[in-house]
This record gives C-alpha cells, sequence and structure tokens, in this order.
C-alpha cells in the first residue's frame, strides 16, 4: 500500500543536517551572501573536479542571463537552442535584445540536434544553448566541435543536469564557456531556489561576479568583513540582483554531500521503471552511454499511439488513481509570445511537436518509497488495461 494518499510529481528530501545548517546561518545574522554562499562555490567547483569557478546564483534563469552578457552576447545577435525547452532557456536571450533561433531536437532523446544546430548557423549566431534534457547528457562532441568549426560561444543549460557525465566528464567541465546548473525545488538537488554558473574563464567569472549584485565590484561579504575601506565600492557596470542568500546556501552545502546517494537512488529507481513498464504500449527514456552518468531528473514516458489514450486523458486517469504526472516540456514554438515573435509553426519542429503529443512525465524523486513506485506502475498498468 502506497504511504501517502496521493502521489505527487516530485518533493524535495531535506533532512535534519540542512535544516540545522539553516538554523545557524540564521542565528549567525547573516543571512545574505555571505560565508555560507562563499562555502558552497568552493564545495562545488571541489565537486565537480576541475579548474572551474562556481559563482552562486539565486535562479538557473539568473545564472543564464549571467552566462550570456558576459559573452558578450549583444542586441541582434543569434543564439541557437532547442524549442524542446522551458521558456527561460530562451527569455534570457531576449533579456539582451538578442534573438534566439529555435531548432529541432532528436527522437531518442529529447536533445538538441547537432545536424540542425548547423543548418541554423548564420552571420549573425554568436552561441549555441545546449539544454540537457531531463539529465541525459546531449552529444558535447559534436556540439563543441560545430562551435570551434564556426567560432561560436557555448552555454549549457544544465538545469537537469547534475550530476550528468558526457565521455567520463562532468557536465561543467567540458569546454563549453559556461555551463549553468538549477537546485529549484524539483531538481536532483535543491536549495528552494536557485543556481550555479560555473566557468574556468576567469574573466567570465569575474563579470558574473559584478553583475550578479547591481555591477558593484565588491561582493556583499567583502565589504562588510574586509578593510581597506570595509564601507567602500564602486558600481562599474548596470547590474542585476541575482546574489544566492547565505539561508539557500546552507541548504546547498548539504544537499550537494548527498548528491552521489541521490543519483543512485535515481537511478535504481528508473530501473525498477523500466523493468515495470516492460511490454506497455510505451517507449521508455533512453540510459547514458556506457560509462556515462544519467542524472535522472525526469523518467519521461512517450505513449504510443496503439495505447489508444491521449497523453491529456491518460494524465487525468492517473490522477484518478492517486497519482500526480506533469508534462516536459510544452515546445516554445507552442506558446503564443514565441510563436508570434519569432513567426513559428508546428511543422518547423515535427520532432519536437511529435514528442510533446506522447510525452508524461511520471513522479521519480528520492523521498518515493518501493510502496510509492509500485502504485505508480499499477496505475499506469490499470490505465492502458482499461482502454
Amino acid at each position: 500500500m502506497s504511504t501517502t494518499a496521493f502521489i505527487p510529481f516530485a518533493l524535495p528530501e531535506i533532512g535534519e543536517e540542512e535544516i540545522q545548517e539553516v538554523v545557524s546561518a540564521l542565528r549567525s545574522g547573516w543571512v545574505t551572501t555571505g560565508p555560507k554562499t562563499r562555502q558552497f562555490e568552493q564545495d562545488f567547483s571541489a565537486f565537480l573536479g576541475s579548474d572551474v569557478e562556481s559563482i552562486a546564483v539565486n535562479s538557473a534563469t539568473a545564472g543564464l542571463h549571467l552566462a550570456l552578457e558576459a559573452i558578450g552576447i549583444e542586441p541582434g545577435d543569434e543564439v541557437i537552442l532547442p524549442s524542446y525547452t522551458f521558456t527561460a532557456t530562451a527569455e534570457v536571450v531576449r533579456y539582451l535584445g538578442a534573438i534566439p533561433v529555435m531548432v529541432d531536437v532528436l527522437d531518442q532523446n529529447f536533445n538538441i540536434d547537432p545536424l540542425a544546430v548547423e543548418a541554423a548557423i548564420t552571420p549573425r549566431t554568436r552561441a549555441i544553448m545546449p539544454v540537457h534534457f531531463a539529465g541525459l547528457s546531449c552529444d558535447m562532441d559534436a556540439l563543441l566541435a560545430i562551435a570551434q568549426r564556426h567560432g561560436l560561444k557555448v552555454v549549457e543549460d544544465a538545469a537537469h543536469a547534475l550530476p550528468t557525465t558526457w565521455a567520463g566528464r562532468n557536465i561543467g567541465t567540458l569546454s563549453s564557456d559556461v555551463t549553468v546548473f538549477s537546485f529549484y525545488a524539483n531538481k536532483t538537488m535543491t536549495t528552494g531556489e536557485g543556481g550555479m554558473v560555473v566557468t574556468r574563464n576567469p574573466e567570465i567569472a569575474k563579470r558574473c561576479r559584478i553583475m550578479r549584485l547591481h555591477g558593484i565590484s565588491r561582493d556583499a561579504f567583502d565589504r562588510y568583513v574586509s578593510t581597506s575601506p570595509a564601507w567602500f565600492y564602486e558600481v562599474v557596470a548596470p547590474g542585476f540582483k541575482y546574489n544566492m542568500t547565505d539561508v539557500a546556501a546552507a541548504m546547498g552545502i548539504h544537499q550537494l554531500r548527498r548528491l552521489k546517494g541521490f543519483q543512485l537512488k535515481r537511478e535504481a529507481m528508473a530501473l525498477v521503471y523500466d523493468a515495470g513498464l516492460e511490454g506497455l504500449p510505451v517507449i521508455l527514456p533512453c540510459h547514458a552511454p556506457a560509462g556515462d552518468i544519467h542524472a535522472r531528473h525526469l523518467y519521461p514516458v512517450r505513449l504510443l499511439p496503439e495505447a489508444g489514450i491521449s497523453r491529456d486523458e491518460f494524465i487525468v486517469k492517473m490522477s484518478e488513481q492517486g497519482v500526480g504526472c506533469s508534462v516536459h516540456f510544452i515546445p516554445l514554438h507552442l506558446h503564443p509570445y514565441w510563436r508570434e515573435s519569432c513567426k513559428l509553426t508546428p511543422d518547423m519542429f515535427p520532432v519536437s511537436q511529435k514528442l510533446f503529443e506522447q510525452e508524461v512525465s511520471i513522479p521519480l524523486y528520492t523521498r518515493m518509497t518501493e510502496e510509492d513506485q509500485q502504485h505508480v506502475i499499477n496505475a499506469i498498468h490499470k490505465v492502458l488495461q482499461d482502454v
């Protein structure tokens, strides 16, 4: 029997260590960007295990905006990204007056199609923004090779991809210019709201640090604890308010320490779903290539026509069985703003359109019990058998 009356799509797993670290931050009197944020940044770089700098921000959206600004994206520049993504990937391009150029994705794994990327390059193209869907890496060898051939920057939207690897290396340590991670409540680790910008380029890191806090030349932590004199600062650019608080970072310090365990459980749960859903009229998600890690942020199932039920009706029936599901994503070309402003139609993105019509994300989070997961499997069997 399920341990809950209704199994939601996602729940964070917050332990006593996180709670006590947050209490420590509150009692210290330092609740904005300070020592815990700095520790979290240092711990994050150490976790990735490379010569990268990590800059904590209040959301991955903020991180993507900072990344594009830091690499020099200007009005009129073009940035290539998938239509099959959340709107944040594209909206940050618009923040800078640049043009998001959407392309289609691969049928087998929802990730951006390198051939479509290369075909979309024009003299105005400045960057590529791959999105690692559901926690499975894009073909970064192909994308980085395209970028090198055409002199383009690469900013990875790794909101789903912690911890994910490509060719044995952690996402965040490849030769991309910047990688941005998310710590939103439903991600593989959480700070409630938050994100991390990662780069090995010291000039990009410096620019992101300045721009995340009003374009001020020194972080609040430095201004309040350093000398020469402590109160003095200079505004060197019209920056933003994107800094992470120590309260959020306090959670992140311990979530990061538990991340490998979280990933192992998510992988084990994915294998349980694979076995439990085998033989049904669905397409199950891809595995990572041999030797690599899939973060398993999502477990996206695709309903085949022979299932005899639409995706929308399936979600309603699953709710009636006590299971919450979601959809990842409504492609950008179907949203009124992007459809109208970029003159997009479904026939421009046949793979994305098909995937959207078929995809449903079923619950996959570390607080789920074996009974919860079996309840989800049983519900799927019942819904499909009752058609």
